[in-house]
């Protein structure tokens, strides 16, 4: 079957460790289904997997990719839910569990004509949503939804502040933060970016690090020591910073430890969410109506050129894999 694959791993240049070409098929085993692809989607998880991060070269070749949706033969169209719990006697959360893994860490992946999934892994696609639209609710959509709604706990009038706009992740955080009747603030180094946000429907955008006209209740933090000081400074005493990654470094210059405890704010860390999550998520998108920000779409065979999009930073938001063609339209 044809793939995406990670065939070797470079920290400093990693699309040199891609390959598209045949690996494969998946052989069914218990406890899992083989469901054939129908549309999967990139993340900066990919390019951090080529680079090494979570990915080791004992466990190559490894096929990339955590977002898919999938042709079920019973249940027709479904969205994967890609989070593993690496624990046999795991109960609960599955986030939680210090062995889990995302598929393409200690699975294979979804950027491949066939994927296999632990059986049950899936909700239903949303019905007004084509399949390139759905996957991006595997992660991004799902990692959003759970920093918003789980983790900072916010309600509607709240106001919340994203630190840079663009990614998969952050537009997933304005157009549901904005759906929740929240008051969306964004910070960008570019225009377009900003203006694209508030197309999404943020209330209000800003430079990045630039002064903001009033506190917000929670910052929604994935760039990390770039922006960490103005996360701190941006909140309301006992606010919420939820962060999810740290693509500008995990040391900044000043931890703002005495603004932490003085100010009694939370910082909550949160990755990926639950499969009861991730239904939550759908129904939401579903009631809403909501459309992910699909930043352009190619075929499998085409996964290099958007991950070297990605890579630039020009992906404008999900960037969607079209595995086979479907009759769904959406």
């Amino acid at each position: 079957m044809l793939a995406a694959y990670a065939e070797s791993l470079h920290p400093d240049d990693p699309l040199s460790g891609l390959v598209v070409g045949e690996r494969p098929e998946p052989q069914e085993r218990p406890g899992w289904r083989v469901l054939p692809v129908v549309a999967a989607g990139l993340n900066h998880h990919d390019l951090w997997s080529l680079r090494g991060v979570g990915l080791t070269e004992d466990r190559l070749p490894m096929i990339l990719g955590c977002d898919a949706v999938a042709e079920h033969p019973e249940l027709g169209e479904v969205v994967i839910h890609p989070v593993v719990t690496g624990t046999p006697s795991w109960e609960g959360d599955p986030t939680l569990d210090p062995r889990r893994s995302l598929l393409s860490e200690q699975h294979q992946g979804t950027l491949a004509e066939l994927v296999s999934v632990p059986e049950g892994a899936w909700v239903p696609r949303p019905e007004h949503l084509s399949a390139v639209e759905a996957a991006a609710l595997c992660t991004s959509w799902l990692t959003a939804y759970r920093m918003l709604f789980t983790q900072a706990r916010v309600r509607p009038g709240d106001t919340v502040l994203v630190q840079g706009a663009g990614g998969g992740v952050s537009t997933a955080l304005v157009q549901l933060g904005a759906a929740a009747g929240l008051t969306v603030w964004v910070t960008s180094r570019s225009e377009a970016k900003r203006v694209r946000a508030q197309e999404l429907g943020a209330d209000a955008t800003f430079e990045t690090g630039e002064r903001l006209p009033g506190r917000v209740d929670a910052v929604l933090e994935s760039v990390g020591a770039a922006t960490w000081s103005h996360s701190v400074n941006s909140l309301r005493p006992g606010g919420t910073i939820v962060i999810c990654g740290a693509t500008s470094g995990d040391a900044p210059e000043k931890a703002e430890l005495t603004k932490i405890f003085f100010k009694q704010l939370r910082v909550q860390g949160s990755t990926m969410g639950t499969r009861d999550e991730l239904a939550a998520l759908a129904r939401l998108v579903s009631r809403e109506r909501l459309r992910p920000a699909v930043g352009g779409v190619v075929g499998l065979a085409d996964t290099r050129s958007a991950l070297a999009r990605m890579a630039a930073g020009e992906s404008g938001g999900q960037l969607g894999i079209q595995v086979r063609r479907t009759s769904a339209t959406g």
